[in-house]
């Protein structure tokens, strides 16, 4: 291994992007009106296009040209959101997968489009006065990928919600010295990485604390939700629109007031999961030693490759922390199978990872259940290698 793999999430849509497919008609239409539906689907996809083309040339000004000139265009500005700006976002994560985009040029890409939300907020279209109530839009501390909580934040003042966004990565304290401040009526959280999921936990039994509910979203979570469910979330949502279309519903649930954390994770009781992170950077350095024994293609990387295996083992360490929290070995699964495939589209021989996760085992043999999670890793890996190797016969 040496490339970054996991600044963005294996689990669920790429980064940046909400999470499913967006649902509703993108442009105002005569209802029942099958050609004008089509119509819109394709005057979305044109701008969508053309957004596009001005992202991937790094051009800030036609970008928000062409944000702009969709509103101009009478195209809804939720629309213009979410089937334009997030389907682009989704588009340049798909394409840093397949290594046709570096990663200066998404983070690049992103800011564009961040500015691109930033102009449509402030035209005269989009301005809406406030006539429910207050949420607060926050990202889990240590989740840097603030773009699909921006466009849920940017959604919901268009649908009559005051909305406090606090953007990145913000601490669970400082979180809830912010909800003592308001009389937010929620906190929606948003998380991208799975590796933030035992942040997250903390973060939502936190704001359940003090009488908030908390609705999460984000490729973290899951496609179908199930770690909102397992780590007792109130509420989750698929995308923008869904989270919207469930806060109109009515208030969410009050939270239980003597919610704990364990209550939600017994297996943790184990105290595995513990013990593996306190001591992670030493597994890594062992993993690190015993690997250049055994794959013998370390001994010719330059000092970048090796800084760059030494990064891809901690990620993998802490997806393997991650699974043992949740209790979930089909998340280091896919982690890991999604980590071939991106080391794969670099170049970067995926005939590493067996290797490591046979020394990770043997480092930590005493923990049966850290123990299971690699083995079902190891497991996931074989159609990859066996698809490899008939691909190069």
């Amino acid at each position: 291994m040496s490339t970054r793999t996991t600044h963005r999430s294996p689990v669920g849509a790429p980064s940046g992007s909400p999470v499913g497919a967006p649902s509703g008609s993108p442009v105002e239409a005569p209802s029942g009106s099958l050609s004008a539906s089509l119509s819109g689907e394709t005057v979305v996809g044109q701008l969508a296009d053309e957004l596009w083309d001005a992202v991937s040339a790094a051009d800030e000004y036609t970008a928000v040209e062409v944000v702009l000139g969709a509103l101009e265009r009478g195209v809804d500005p939720e629309s213009v959101l979410l089937d334009v700006i997030a389907r682009v976002q989704g588009k340049v994560g798909e394409e840093w997968a397949a290594n046709r985009l570096s990663v200066a040029q998404e983070h690049a890409a992103t800011a564009i489009n961040e500015r691109a939300v930033a102009a449509l907020s402030l035209h005269p279209a989009t301005r809406t006065t406030p006539t429910r109530g207050r949420i607060t839009v926050a990202c889990v501390d240590g989740e840097w990928h603030a773009l699909p909580a921006r466009l849920l934040a940017e959604v919901l003042t268009l649908r009559g919600w005051q909305v406090d966004y606090l953007g990145a990565q913000v601490p669970a304290p400082h979180l809830i010295a912010h909800l003592h401040r308001t009389d937010s009526d929620a906190v929606a959280l948003s998380s991208s990485i799975a590796t933030r999921l035992p942040t997250a936990h903390a973060a939502i039994t936190a704001c359940q604390a003090v009488g908030v509910p908390v609705l999460v979203g984000g490729a973290a979570f899951g496609p179908d939700g199930r770690y909102a469910f397992l780590l007792d979330a109130d509420a989750w949502a698929p995308d923008a629109r869904a989270a919207a279309d469930r806060l109109a519903q009515g208030p969410l649930p009050r939270p239980r007031a003597d919610h704990q954390q364990m209550d939600d994770l017994p297996h943790l009781a184990d105290q595995e999961y513990t013990l593996i992170t306190r001591n992670s950077a030493s597994l890594v350095r062992g993993v690190f030693t015993a690997l250049q024994d055994a794959f013998p293609a370390m001994r010719t990387y330059s000092e970048l490759k090796l800084e760059r295996t030494a990064e891809d083992l901690a990620h993998i360490v802490d997806f393997l922390s991650t699974a043992l929290y949740l209790g979930d070995e089909d998340l280091f699964a896919g982690f890991i199978t999604w980590t071939a495939q991106i080391l794969s589209a670099r170049g970067v021989p995926a005939s590493s990872l067996p290797p490591t996760l046979a020394a990770l085992a043997r480092e930590l043999k005493d923990f049966p259940r850290a123990t299971r999670i690699l083995e079902r890793g190891a497991e996931a890996l074989t159609p990859v290698d066996h698809s490899t190797a008939e691909s190069r016969s």
